[in-house]
């Protein structure tokens, strides 16, 4: 087996035995999981990516690792912004605290499965019309402009989505909460609860976040090992994330704006090898990280004058 065959074989052992033991066993049970309990799981998914960047990096060549960690680090980062829309559809379907991480658990499974499809269309394409990285740098400057002006989070209304519109139209959906199950029968006909509403929702919300996410890897890299990996390495992480965030979607006011600039960057670098123009992985991998961390610590220190609304354990917004 060469190196590549290797790297893919442990990431398989990783990814299977992550999902029975930590996503699996503790997700499963209905139970609320604590600030500190997050902040442990996300250690470890954080720890698990840094391992296998380790990895990479003797086993396949500090270029390929970087390329990784830049990966990464680029998906993560998106995946924060992903994370506050989990958070409002949670919020409007009034989901009980007890239940977050078995539909969380359901939501991330589906979106690994949607995300791996992605992925092999996108090596495909980008295989056979080498030309469509252009369109994907330009998609990226679009989106970043986009981004930076635009609250993604205000302008998604969980009533008005599509899918939700779709699915009450095709399926019998109850609000009856029936122990927090999927399906209830009732008069002798089956109707679908909330939970798989939200279910399908977090997935594909999911797929709308990988159409700006999945095009910013190929930014950074072409290499199939790379792209799967640190995508599926930060999707992996969102269900702790999401438990350590959900109570400060007023802390990173500026994020949005950080992750704005990554995407102008990698659009643009991917539009420059257009000129013959190549920008090197340390130096991408410096401006993700300046960027993420700049936004970060500005949003520490500098409140924009109108705060979003806080989502409280109670499920009563605050206006600040």
């Amino acid at each position: 087996m060469n190196s590549t065959q290797w790297s893919y074989l442990v990431f398989g052992v990783v990814l299977l035995a992550a999902i029975i033991f930590d996503l699996g066993l503790v997700s499963t049970r209905s139970k609320i999981i604590s600030i500190k309990q997050a902040f442990n799981q996300t250690l470890f998914w954080v720890g698990l990516a840094i391992g296998f960047f380790i990895f990479m990096w003797f086993l396949n060549g500090q270029i390929r690792a970087i390329e990784y960690i830049s990966g990464y680090l680029m998906e993560w980062s998106l995946s924060i912004d992903n994370i506050f829309v989990f958070i409002l559809i949670f919020n409007f379907f009034s989901v009980k605290r007890s239940y977050y991480g078995r539909v969380l658990l359901l939501g991330i499974l589906m979106a690994i499965l949607f995300r791996v499809l992605f992925i092999t269309i996108g090596i495909v394409l980008v295989e056979k019309f080498e030309w469509i990285l252009y369109i994907f740098g330009a998609f990226l400057v679009y989106t970043g402009i986009k981004m930076f002006f635009v609250n993604q989070e205000e302008e998604f209304d969980p009533e008005d989505n599509r899918v939700y519109r779709f699915l009450r139209k095709i399926l019998p959906i109850t609000g009856v909460d029936n122990g927090g199950n999927y399906t209830v029968r009732m008069d002798g006909k089956k109707y679908f609860t909330m939970l798989f509403v939200v279910i399908i929702l977090l997935a594909t919300t999911d797929i709308i976040f990988a159409l700006d996410s999945i095009p910013a890897v190929f930014a950074i890299t072409q290499n199939k090992l790379v792209i799967y990996t640190s995508n599926i390495f930060a999707v992996l992480g969102l269900r702790s994330l999401f438990f350590l965030l959900r109570g400060a979607v007023s802390k990173f006011d500026y994020l949005q704006q950080g992750i704005a600039i990554v995407l102008l960057f990698v659009g643009g670098k991917m539009l420059a090898q257009y000129f013959g123009i190549h920008i090197s992985v340390w130096f991408s991998l410096i401006v993700i990280l300046v960027c993420l961390s700049g936004s970060i610590l500005f949003s520490i220190f500098k409140k924009k004058p109108t705060l979003p609304v806080e989502i409280t354990d109670n499920k009563t917004p605050i206006i600040h």
